[in-house]
C-alpha cells in the first residue's frame, strides 16, 4: 500500500503527537507498506492558513499513486482547500487526531473562530484515527460520527528498563520533600505557571520540582517561568532540565515520586501513562484525556483547572502519608501493566487502514 502522511515540521520532533506519528509509520513499514511524509513548514496560525495552496502542490505528485493519505488533525488550518469535497476522491483521506485545537484553554471567543474552520476540515475527512475516547467525543461534537473510525491509544512501553515493583514501591517510602516531576514542554498550554503559584501556597521543605522538556518552543513563555522563579524564590527548589531521553530519562522517571501536571490539558496524557510504567501517582487535571487513566484517589488525583487547593492538598497529604503514596503508587503501576503496548496498538490501526483501503 503507498501511503502518504502529512505533519507539520520535522517527524523527529519530540512531543506526545510526533512519537505517535513515528509509531504508526514504523508500524506500517513493517506491515510492508510504503509511507512518504509530506513535511509543512510550522508557521503562525495565519501563516497556516495561508498554506491552504502550498500543500495541494506538494502533494499532487503524490496524490495520483497514493492508496491512502494520512493527516495529522494538528495540521487542519493547511488542508481545508486540499481536502475539498470528499465525492469523487482519488484515494480516502484518514485523520489522526491527537487534540482537537478549539477544545484547549483559551477566550471562548478565539474558539468559538477556530471551531468553524477546524469543523469544516473534520467535515472533510473520510475516517478518523483518535488517540482517546476524550478525543473521540469531542470530534462527534463537531462533525457526524458516520465515517470509519478507531481508538488507537498510545503505549507507554517505549521507555525502560522500567523498575521491578517492589524498587518503586521503596522509593515511595523514602523521606524528605516529596519530590515532584513535570514532564513536558514548556509551553503555556502544560500548566507550568499556575503550578508554580499553587506550590507557593505549600512549605518549603514538603517538595521540589524537576521540570523535564524542551525549552526552546516558547522563548516567550520560558522567560515568564524564569522570572516567576526568581521573583518568587523559587529557583532552588524547581529545576528547569530540558530535553531529556533515554537513560536521562528514565533516570529522572526513578528518581521521582509523583508526577505532578494539574493544570495541563492533554488528548491523552503519554507522560502520564509513562510515569505510571516507573510507579508514580499522576496529580491531574479533570480536563482532558488524564481522567483515562488517574482514577481519583487510588493511582493519583486529579483536580479542577485553578484549584490550587486541591493540588495543595494532594501534594501535602503524599508528603505526610508515605504509605498512602506507596498504595498510590502500586496502583499506577498496575494501571500501567494493563494498558494495551505500543505494538498492540498499532498493530490495530494499521489493520483499521488496511481495511478501509480494501472497502
Amino acid at each position: 500500500m503507498n501511503v502518504g502522511l502529512m505533519i507539520y515540521g520535522r517527524l523527529d520532533t519530540l512531543t506526545g503527537g510526533y512519537i505517535y506519528d513515528r509509531q504508526m509509520v514504523t508500524a506500517l513499514e513493517r506491515r510492508g507498506h510504503r509511507v512518504s511524509v509530506v513535511s509543512l513548514p510550522l508557521r503562525s496560525y495565519p501563516g497556516r492558513l495561508a498554506l491552504n495552496i502550498q500543500p495541494q502542490r506538494l502533494a499532487k505528485s503524490l496524490l495520483d499513486d497514493l492508496e491512502l493519505l494520512i493527516q495529522d488533525e494538528l495540521c487542519h488550518p493547511s488542508l481545508v482547500r486540499l481536502n475539498g469535497r470528499r465525492r469523487g476522491r482519488r484515494c480516502p483521506v484518514v485523520t489522526v487526531v491527537h487534540q482537537v485545537l478549539c477544545d484547549e484553554p483559551r477566550a471562548p471567543w478565539q474558539n468559538r473562530l477556530l471551531r468553524l474552520l477546524e469543523k469544516r476540515y473534520l467535515d472533510g475527512v473520510d475516517g478518523f484515527v483518535f488517540n482517546s475516547r476524550t478525543t473521540q467525543d469531542t470530534v462527534w461534537g463537531l462533525t457526524a460520527a458516520d465515517r470509519p473510525h478507531l481508538v488507537a491509544p498510545p503505549g507507554g512501553d517505549r521507555i525502560g528498563p522500567r523498575p521491578a515493583l517492589d524498587m518503586a514501591t521503596a522509593r515511595a517510602l523514602q523521606p524528605g520533600p516529596l519530590r515532584l516531576l513535570f514532564l513536558g514542554n514548556l509551553i503555556p498550554r502544560k500548566g507550568l505557571l499556575p503550578l508554580l503559584v499553587a506550590l507557593e501556597g505549600l512549605p518549603d521543605d514538603a517538595w521540589d520540582l524537576r521540570v523535564v522538556g524542551r525549552l526552546d518552543m516558547d522563548q516567550d513563555h520560558v522567560q515568564l517561568v524564569r522570572r516567576r522563579l526568581q521573583t518568587c524564590r523559587m529557583a532552588d527548589r524547581v529545576r528547569l532540565l530540558g530535553r531529556r531521553e533515554g537513560f536521562l530519562l528514565v533516570d529522572e522517571l526513578v528518581r521521582a515520586q509523583v508526577l505532578c501536571m494539574p493544570y495541563a490539558y492533554e488528548g491523552f496524557g503519554m507522560a502520564s501513562l509513562e510515569a505510571q510504567g516507573f510507579g508514580l501517582p499522576v496529580i491531574g487535571g479533570r480536563e482532558g484525556a488524564t481522567g483515562e487513566l488517574v482514577d481519583h484517589g487510588v493511582n493519583g488525583f486529579l483536580v479542577k483547572r485553578a484549584d490550587h487547593a486541591a493540588v495543595q492538598g494532594a501534594i501535602t497529604s503524599l508528603h505526610a502519608d508515605r504509605q498512602k503514596l506507596r498504595e498510590m503508587s502500586i496502583a499506577a503501576r498496575r494501571r500501567f501493566d494493563g494498558h494495551p503496548t505500543w505494538g498492540h496498538s498499532m498493530a490495530r490501526l494499521v489493520s483499521f487502514l488496511e481495511d478501509l483501503v480494501a472497502s
